[in-house]
């Protein structure tokens, strides 16, 4: 007969269940969603076309002299200045929903695709990265078309600091705005661009990943296992670049024309589709606008004649 003593050890040795994985990994998302919350709210900020600070005249490494947007901390301590701390942290809650949906959709969807992925039985090592990347977009599609309209939310939500409006609150009241004034299409609004820009990054990464580690890489170099290893990370790095103005588009559809400063005349056109919005983005050179939070120049189109 065990003690009471052997039996405390037993359940204590007993290894973490799914449930008390699955609950850390959503605090955990939670964590870093709120922490990194005010460096996607200044770069919202940014994309929308919001430059509420002067300019200043810097030199670059050549001495030449040009005007210079600010930075991330000035962007933020304005921010401080007109609603406090607190409001750095405008438009969190739909995102740590989305963040949370998000981790249980594709936990869910990711059990499935590997039990059919076990049944098949894959040859070469491409068609490995092909398949495993196929799942891959399967479960980024369906995790984007559930969680999209509580991103839809907080773009709307920290949108409203540019024209200081008060239409969209909590997450309640903006489903109801949303839902009463564009019914159900007004939650998706700026899913195309997202999708195109989070597929393109997927299957670019892996696939250039894949091709690098196998054709680039010599196995004889004595560094070849760790240089495969960071392989993908910086892939990741360049192809987010090529990809951001999905991201950018993204967003300013959520924006346009719903009833916020930040999405009508004088600040942004009306536009009819994505498309429209890119085509304009691309001709007026904004289409990477909000890709850097330091060392921001002024766009050449509008940057006037600096006087020695």
């Amino acid at each position: 007969m065990e003690s009471p003593g052997q039996a405390v050890d037993v359940e204590e040795d007993a290894p973490p269940t799914l449930v008390d994985v699955d609950t850390a990994v959503l605090l955990l998302g939670a964590g870093v969603t709120a922490f990194t919350h005010p460096l996607l709210y200044v770069k919202l900020l940014i994309q929308v076309g919001h430059e509420p600070l002067p300019s200043t005249v810097g030199t670059t490494m050549f001495g030449r002299r040009v005007l210079y947007l600010p930075g991330f901390f000035s962007y933020a301590q304005h921010i401080v200045t007109v609603d406090g701390k607190r409001g750095l942290f405008r438009g969190l809650s739909p995102r740590i929903m989305s963040s949370a949906i998000s981790t249980v959709v594709r936990s869910k969807v990711k059990q499935q695709v590997e039990i059919l992925s076990k049944r098949e039985d894959l040859q070469t090592s491409l068609r490995k990265v092909v398949k495993e990347t196929s799942h891959e977009m399967i479960i980024q599609c369906l995790s984007r078309v559930v969680t999209h309209p509580f991103h839809v939310m907080s773009v709307r939500c920290m949108a409203q600091f540019v024209g200081r409006e008060v239409k969209y609150g909590g997450m309640f009241s903006c489903m109801v705005k949303i839902f009463k004034e564009e019914g159900v299409a007004g939650f998706y609004v700026g899913l195309i661009p997202h999708v195109a820009g989070e597929l393109l990054f997927l299957w670019g990464c892996n696939l250039l990943a894949h091709f690098i580690n196998t054709y680039a890489v010599d196995e004889s170099f004595s560094q070849a296992s760790a240089i495969r290893s960071y392989t993908k990370f910086v892939m990741g790095i360049a192809v987010s670049v090529l990809t951001y103005p999905f991201m950018l588009v993204a967003d300013l559809m959520a924006v346009n024309n719903c009833g916020l400063a930040a999405g009508l005349p004088p600040r942004s056109p009306i536009f009819t589709s994505w498309l429209h919005c890119w085509n304009h983005l691309s001709n007026k050179g904004h289409l990477f606008r909000g890709s850097s939070f330091f060392f921001r120049r002024v766009p050449v189109t509008s940057l006037p004649v600096i006087e020695d």
